[in-house]
């Protein structure tokens, strides 16, 4: 029971900490009023409302009664009422009393005016509160006719209550606006350590973030910098480490090309330069993997003219542009640049057919990557982006490359915002979708 009214009570709060805060403010605050509102309309309103509706109710019935009595004087009686008693009185003889009567159950005004006139004129009362702004049309049944009665309605309706509306609504809508100025100068500080933790999550370059705010933001902040400086340090003593192996391990290789160039054996040497070769590409890919996150600042690209300069560049190799829509997305481009040439690379490796497609939705844009080749086996999806992960068996044996570029496409993504799925393809091989937020 517990566990399910948590659940409801999770989906209905608002998603921000700033609509939470407000709401732990402002619902106090609306409580208090429902509160104050009800007692006083309890106590007071509905209270001074029906004595001032009886003695109305009285004065008419007393009218009535003398109109009824008195035949002589009629006239007399009407102008007596219309000067003192701010009534306007017509009588109405020969004409059809109204059968239906408008009523607003609603209204407490509505609600007490018809108990009055209930208790007084049983069925043969009929009133308008509605047709007119500050006056009440009322019809009392006489014989043949009617009496006809016009009154203002703050004889039944007191005008204290627009007042008290004033007094309740004014001071709460003040605190609420206090309340949202105050909450939005918290929550900024948080707001930006969210989005410059976001930004340093996805690779792009960030100043010195300032710690603002309440004590306990301002720690998080300065924790903040100090992890992103100690993360800072870290890349760079990797790349740089790698870059020295890089530099180390070329020249020896460089000396053993010249060697197996001077040797004689050529199936040796043939065998021995295939070696090398593939050293060569190991030590590229190593390199890649480690550098691919150099910082690279982000720009607002056609995705449409980014894909067509890589497919460009594999002409005669099988790779197509299927379809390709103009969007607009902020990315680093040579990034992604970098992940699509492994996606393509990895699909030319295993198949002789690749396609590429765009499909954008309201905040994501997709990129479909196809193959014609022999797939991966769905057990094996999210194990194929782990680094140095190769699926021999199923994606061929003989196959350059230490499994990197798929890794080294997910990498990217991630750093973006956004994911790198697998599923079967429509031309039989394997379809990477790359999703990126728009």
């Amino acid at each position: 029971m517990f566990y399910g009214l948590n659940n409801f009570i999770k989906k209905i709060l608002p998603k921000r900490l700033f609509y939470r805060s407000l709401l732990i403010v402002v619902a106090p605050i609306i409580l208090l009023q429902i509160i104050i509102t009800t007692v006083f309309f309890d106590s007071l309103w509905i209270k001074v409302n029906k004595g001032m509706t009886r003695s109305l109710v009285n004065d008419v019935k007393i009218l009535f009664e003398i109109y009824q009595t008195n035949r002589a004087d009629k006239e007399e009686i009407l102008d007596l009422y219309n000067k003192n008693f701010d009534f306007v009185v017509r009588i109405k003889e020969n004409e059809i009393f109204p059968a239906v009567i408008p009523e607003r159950w609603f209204s407490p005004m509505d609600r007490s005016l018809r108990r009055e006139l209930k208790s007084a004129f049983p069925n043969s009362y009929w009133f308008d509160t509605t047709s007119y702004k500050e006056t009440v049309y009322l019809k009392i049944k006489y014989k043949n006719g009617f009496l006809q009665i016009f009154f203002p309605k703050d004889k039944i309706a007191p005008s204290s209550v627009r007042i008290f509306a004033l007094w309740i609504t004014l001071p709460g809508l003040l605190l609420i606006t206090i309340a949202i100025f105050f909450l939005k100068n918290q929550t900024k500080p948080i707001v930006n350590l969210a989005k410059a933790a976001e930004k340093f999550g996805k690779g792009e370059f960030i100043k010195e973030f300032r710690p603002s705010g309440a004590k306990e933001i301002r720690q998080a902040a300065f924790e903040f910098n100090r992890m992103r400086k100690r993360i800072s340090i870290h890349l760079n003593q990797r790349s740089e480490m790698l870059s020295g192996i890089s530099h180390d391990l070329r020249t020896p290789l460089t000396r053993l090309k010249l060697q197996l160039a001077m040797l004689k054996q050529e199936d040796v040497a043939k065998k021995m330069g295939d070696d090398i070769e593939e050293m060569e590409r190991m030590l590229n890919e190593y390199l890649e993997f480690s550098r691919h996150q150099k910082s690279e600042e982000t720009e607002r690209i056609n995705l449409k003219d980014l894909i067509v300069s890589i497919v460009n560049n594999y002409e005669n190799k099988g790779v197509t542009l299927k379809n390709g829509m103009d969007y607009k997305i902020d990315v680093r481009p040579n990034s992604i640049r970098r992940c699509l040439i492994n996606l393509i690379d990895n699909g030319l490796s295993y198949g002789k057919k690749v396609e590429i497609s765009t499909e954008g939705f309201e905040k994501k844009i997709s990129i479909l990557v196809d193959d014609d080749g022999p797939g991966i086996p769905k057990n094996e999806y999210k194990n194929v982006i782990k680094p140095f992960y190769r699926i021999d068996k199923s994606r061929g044996q003989n196959k350059a490359g230490v499994g990197l570029g798929l890794s080294i496409a997910n990498d990217i993504i991630l750093s973006h915002g956004g994911n790198i799925s697998f599923d079967k393809s429509p031309i039989n091989g394997l379809r990477v979708k790359v999703s990126l937020p728009s």
